[in-house]
Formats: structure tokens, C-alpha cells, sequence
């Protein structure tokens, strides 16, 4: 028996080394973004800052259509080498890979249920949480099965069922893809709401210098060249998009009007405009806006920010 059974060659080690890899990176970044998608539908009132268009939202569907491609690809080339030498079914690294993605699986599974059962007895169940825990179980559970499946010789003795479920997984992800671009929007949409994002902050950023020279000085600035501060280096911010200055004006002895141009409204509860500011809030704060132009009128309280204490100078003789 052990005569017959072909020696593992490096191709074969790394085909299923890196068959492998990107099965669980596969695995893990989808299971990342489906959570991703839950949060969103439902979003958590705690959280203090989310956006859907930056982050782990594309890095992991960045991964997916890396990871996905090369796992099919790689597990084709190994069934391939399977259907030609089926002595190859016998390799160690072949049985030592699926009994450990087996092991994980169940593990996964076993994990899954202790941790709902924990939180069903603890009374902490929320659709949030349930959603999560399905996915889990689903996902983990269906490698469990398939692998355990190939382990037992199934999907080498129905191969065009093995090609079937390849599809079928590939599909599955490719769904999951197509569903975040729904979300966040497309590539050239998402560097539009990026360019919004830094807008806002931008604002934020004149508000909190406008609001500091009225504590120091007493009055609000004529002109944002007023806030101009070569001791402490700040500089203007100004459109990243155009490059333009945005546009500031005095309304009053303690009130002031910012103004920018987006190119979108408010994304929602992950969008900046809409989270709780940066800097130091003033009277009417409120970063929601709406396509085009958006002016933001504000005013100072000064009970709530009064003006700096003026110490006293002993001049030098």
C-alpha cells in the first residue's frame, strides 16, 4: 500500500499549503463582511463613528476577489492531478490539510452554539447578534461538510458535482460583493464621498480656529485671513477638491456662515457630517447637507465658551 502511494513533491505541498491559505483568508473575509453588512442594517447606537465607504468594508471585499479566484484555481489544478494520479488521494498533506480544516470547522461550529446558547440564557439576544451567529454557523458548518465530504472521497467520485459547488460558492461571493457596492457605492462614487468627508472636516477645523480666536480676541474674525497663525503653523484649509478657499462670512457680533460645495448628500449614520464633531461645538451644529452648495450658520455662546482671562504683562526694562 505504502509502495504505491506517490511521494509528496513541493508542487504538491504548496498547491495545498496555499490552497489552504486562501480557503480560510476566504473564509474570514467574507464571514468580516457579511458582519459588515449586519452592521449596517442594523447599526449599533453606541457606535461613535462608522463609515461604510472607508475601511474594512473594502479591504474585505478586496480580499474575496483576490483569495476566491486563487483558491478555485489552485483546488482545480490538485482535483486535476487527483483525476490523473488517484494515488494522489492518499497524500499526507492532503489528508493532514482536510482533517485540519475539519477540526477548525467543527470547532468553529461548537463555538458558535455555546456562545448563542450563552447569550439566550443570559437574555442578551438581539437580531444583530442572531444574524451573526447564523452566519457563522452556516459558513463554518458548510466547510465542515464539504470538506469532511472530501475527505470520505465524495467529491472525487462525483466531480462534476465538486465543479457544481465551486460555482456555486463563487457565485455566492460574487453576490456578496455586488451587494457592498450597493452600499458604499462604486469606486469613482466612494472618492466622492471621501472628498464630502474631508470637507466637513475641514469646516470643523475653521469652526474650532474661528470659535478659539473669539475667546482670545474677544470678536469674531472679519475674514478667515484673520485666523491666519504663523506661530503655531495652522494654515487654511481649502477645498481638496478644487482648491479653492471655502467661503466664510460674518453674520454677527457672535455668529458666522460656512459654506462648501458637495457632491452628495449626507451618507446616514456613517457618514462624518452627521457623527459627533471633532472640535469644540457651537450653538446649531449640525453637519447634515445635501447636494451642491451648503452654508452652515453658527453661533458662539458665550456662556459656554467665554473669552480667555488676560494675564497681566510686566514689561521687561
Amino acid at each position: 500500500m505504502y509502495m504505491n502511494t506517490p511521494k509528496v513533491t513541493p508542487k504538491d505541498f504548496f498547491l495545498w499549503v496555499g490552497a489552504m491559505a486562501a480557503l480560510y483568508g476566504s473564509v474570514v473575509a467574507f464571514i468580516a463582511l457579511l458582519f459588515e453588512y449586519i452592521n449596517y442594517a442594523f447599526p449599533d447606537p453606541l457606535t461613535y463613528y462608522v463609515t461604510p465607504y472607508s475601511g474594512s468594508i473594502r479591504f474585505e471585499m478586496a480580499a474575496l476577489i483576490v483569495l476566491v479566484p486563487v483558491m478555485l484555481f489552485l483546488m482545480r489544478l490538485i482535483r486535476n492531478d487527483i483525476a490523473r494520479i488517484p494515488e494522489k488521494a492518499d497524500l499526507w498533506v492532503r489528508r493532514w490539510v482536510l482533517f485540519l480544516t475539519v477540526f477548525i470547522a467543527g470547532v468553529a461550529v461548537i463555538g458558535d452554539l455555546i456562545t448563542l446558547i450563552n447569550y439566550f440564557l443570559g437574555g442578551d439576544l438581539t437580531m444583530r447578534f442572531i444574524m451573526k451567529v447564523g452566519v457563522v454557523l452556516l459558513v463554518a458548518g458548510g466547510v465542515f461538510l464539504h470538506f469532511l465530504a472530501d475527505l470520505r472521497g465524495y467529491w472525487n467520485q462525483n466531480p462534476a458535482r465538486a465543479r457544481m459547488m465551486g460555482w456555486a460558492a463563487a457565485a455566492v461571493v460574487l453576490i456578496s460583493i455586488i451587494a457592498g457596492f450597493f452600499i458604499m457605492g462604486t469606486p469613482g462614487q466612494v472618492r466622492l464621498y471621501r472628498f464630502d468627508e474631508q470637507k466637513v472636516s475641514d469646516l470643523q477645523n475653521i469652526q474650532w480656529q474661528v470659535v478659539n480666536y473669539y475667546q482670545q480676541k474677544e470678536k469674531v474674525p472679519a475674514n478667515v485671513s484673520e485666523l491666519a497663525d504663523p506661530l503655531s503653523g495652522w494654515t487654511l484649509p481649502v477645498d481638496p477638491q478644487t482648491g479653492e478657499n471655502y467661503t466664510y462670512e460674518k453674520t454677527g457680533n457672535l455668529s458666522f456662515r460656512l459654506c462648501a460645495t458637495f457632491n452628495a448628500e449626507s451618507q446616514g449614520p456613517g457618514d462624518s457630517s452627521v457623527t459627533k464633531p471633532m472640535y469644540a461645538s457651537v450653538e446649531g451644529e449640525n453637519w447634515q447637507h445635501g447636494e451642491g452648495e451648503v452654508c452652515f450658520d453658527r453661533t458662539i455662546d458665550p456662556d459656554r465658551y467665554p473669552p480667555y482671562e488676560k494675564s497681566a504683562i510686566v514689561p521687561i526694562r
